[in-house]
């Protein structure tokens, strides 16, 4: 669980990282519109989380096919009956 929560914790960071730079130029842009630059950013989180998606399944994937592959080029353990 300490894994997860190291993870949610990193996330947090980096969303409020991105959000403080974009917070400034869409108020630079736009004007100041609370309503405007939360839909603006709620977009961004979307497509910025649909993109995370995309690449975890990827490299998912790309994980279980290498290990697949090198599971053919594992030695083979031959076991001895009766001894240790």
């Amino acid at each position: 669980m300490g894994k997860n929560r190291d993870l949610i914790q990193i996330l947090s960071l980096v969303l409020i990282g991105m959000f403080i730079p974009f917070l400034g130029s869409i108020t630079i842009t736009h004007g100041w519109n609370p309503v405007k630059i939360a839909t603006t950013f709620g977009y961004f989180l979307l497509i910025f989380g649909t993109e995370l998606g995309v690449v975890y399944l990827y490299f998912s994937i790309s994980n279980k096919m290498a290990s697949k592959n090198m599971e053919k080029y594992k030695p083979k353990q031959k076991i001895l009956k009766g001894k240790r």
